[in-house]
This record gives C-alpha cells, structure tokens and sequence, in this order.
C-alpha cells in the first residue's frame, strides 16, 4: 500500500499537470514555441538543475509537510520573479543569487540543517525570485508567454520531484550519506557557478 509521501509526490504531480495541460489548449501556441521553449529553459541550464533539485532533496530531508511546501513555494514564488523580470523591474545581482541558490540549499542538504518550516519557505522563496526573473528576461520576443511559464513551471516541477524521488533515500544509513554527497556536489557546483568554472 502506497505511504503518504508516495501519495504526496503523486499528487503533487497531478496538480501540476492538472492544473496546466488543460489552460495551455487555449493560448493559440499548441504544445510548441513558447511552452517548448519555456520547459527546456530551466532544464538546459545547469545552474538551475542544481537548484530546482535541491528544493525536492532539501524537503525531502525535511520530511513533512516541507517535501510539499517547499515544492509548491518555489515555482508560486519562482512566477511573480518572471512576472518582474518580463515587466523589467530592476532586480541585482540574478546570476549570483542564482549560484548561491546552489551553494545554501546544497549545504543545507550537507549539514542535515531543519530551520522551521517557515524560515526554510522563505529561504526557498527568495531563490525562486532569481530564477523566475531569468526565466522572465529571457522570455524570447515571438513566444506566447503565458505557454512559456506553463512550461517553465511544469519543468521546474518534475525536477522538484526528482529531487524528491532521490531525497527518499534518507530512510537508509547508505541512502542518507548518498543525499548529503548530492547535497555537496550541488553546492560544489553553485561555487564553480559562482566563480565562472562552470
């Protein structure tokens, strides 16, 4: 019988999808250009990989409920970023904080570090407004952009549930070292990010 944290992921999953194939029907672009472009634009960049997945381990190490709050707050808060940088309000520093998303959640993730629930959202929220505004600046002019931040959304999901799927492993001795290992090649990779390596 399925447990509650399969549960979650499962409808986690299905309230993404839910929620997003059936609007993207009416925007006129179909399941290519802007939806295309916006799926792959946090899978084809490595700094965000990073990050995204890190939010799905971070709440999976968490247990619950942060394994779906976590979730659920980077890609709400990641939307008004893009929201912000499509409008061109001026935001500093987006490649930096970007990094950093990579560097704190990893060593959150290394060093088994439980804040509460409240301060790891905001934790989680302020790095999602770096993302999204990315996403936003680097919305393509010939693109529907409301079928980009469905698809930017739904990726950004399913490499939350990634993150999760690989964060369950903290059940076992050999699976919790195998997690805080990943932790620390994220946040390896936000420093190599963060000094123009990677």
């Amino acid at each position: 019988m399925p447990n509650r944290a399969t549960l979650t992921l499962m409808a986690i999953a299905l309230a993404y999808f839910s929620a997003t194939f059936p609007a993207l029907a009416h925007t006129g672009e179909g399941y290519g250009g802007g939806f295309v472009a916006g799926f792959t634009h946090p899978i084809l960049g490595w700094d965000h990989v990073a990050a995204m997945v890190a939010v799905g381990l971070w709440g999976a190490f968490l247990g619950a409920p942060a394994i779906w709050i976590l979730p659920v707050v980077f890609p709400l808060v990641m939307a008004f970023g893009a929201v912000a940088g499509i409008i061109g309000i001026p935001v500093p520093a987006i490649e930096t904080g970007i990094a950093l998303s990579a560097v704190v959640l990893g060593l959150m993730i290394v060093f088994a570090l439980k804040p509460p629930i409240w301060m790891s959202a905001v934790i989680v929220g302020a790095f999602a407004i770096f993302h999204g505004y990315a996403h936003g600046t680097e919305l393509p002019a010939t693109v529907n952009p409301f079928a980009y931040a469905v698809g930017f959304v739904i990726s950004t999901g399913l490499l939350h549930l990634a993150g999760i799927a690989f964060g369950l492993l903290i059940r076992w001795p050999a699976g919790r070292v195998a997690v805080r290992g990943a932790g620390g090649l994220i946040a390896f990779a936000g420093i190599a990010f963060l000094s123009g390596v990677a």
